[in-house]
């Protein structure tokens, strides 16, 4: 079936999310989580994480306000958790493994790449320059970009119509729940590439699930191999 779906397969281009795929960001925004919540006696935990992960940064505020019945603005919070997730970025910020080598092989086939991420315009910017990748990607979309975050498919239609493709020819490469839908709703090729934090997430209907961004399938149906 994996094969056959591979030779219709019609892909010519890629689209990357931001958190967890480029960056090790997902660990960083735990570790932020878990500060920000200890100074209020509160617990960052798993089911807390797997609601708001993939979701545009004023959501999860809002969801971890929400669960927790804290007293605190959606504005105040965002900025104590930007300020301290923004020390750790400085100094734990990392790429995901394959990263790297993907864009390299994606540049020399010419093969054009972007980023879709729910995260703001200032915070993408910020990590991609520190990996030094920002200057790679053909364009950078955010939350600020589309009415309607991830679950919704609106960032990834708005992805296709910037490479001037139909999604069907985009391959996401997405690591949570709520990124997957998006682009699956969006009728583009979706893989998984789950993480620590995202291994047990619901990942019904993408063409298949990567180990990491190294997975020879990856460059198989992109046949870059």
């Amino acid at each position: 079936m994996f094969e056959a779906e591979n030779e219709s397969a019609d892909l010519r281009a890629v689209v990357f999310d931001l958190d967890g795929i480029l960056a090790n960001t997902e660990d960083l925004y735990e570790q932020a989580g878990e500060a920000v919540l200890g100074r209020r006696g509160k617990i960052y935990d798993a089911a807390l994480r797997e609601r708001i992960m993939g979701r545009p940064v004023v959501d999860a505020i809002r969801i971890m306000i929400e669960c927790h019945s804290l007293p605190d603005s959606v504005d105040e919070l965002m900025c104590e958790c930007g300020d301290v997730l923004q020390k750790l970025i400085e100094s734990s910020l990392a790429p995901m493994p394959g990263v790297n080598e993907l864009v390299d092989d994606l540049s020399a086939a010419e093969i054009p790449f972007a980023v879709a991420t729910s995260a703001t315009r200032e915070y993408a910017d910020n990590v991609l320059r520190r990996l030094k990748l920002k200057h790679r990607f053909r364009f950078v979309l955010t939350a600020e970009d589309i009415r309607r975050g991830k679950p919704e498919p609106d960032i990834y239609l708005l992805a296709a119509a910037r490479l001037q493709l139909a999604p069907r020819q985009t391959l996401v490469l997405e690591d949570s729940a709520n990124g997957c839908r998006a682009s699956i709703a969006a009728g583009a090729f979706t893989v998984a590439v789950p993480n620590r934090h995202t291994r047990s997430h619901d990942f019904t209907g993408v063409r298949f699930i990567a180990d990491t961004l190294q997975d020879a399938r990856i460059r198989q149906v992109l046949k870059l191999v």
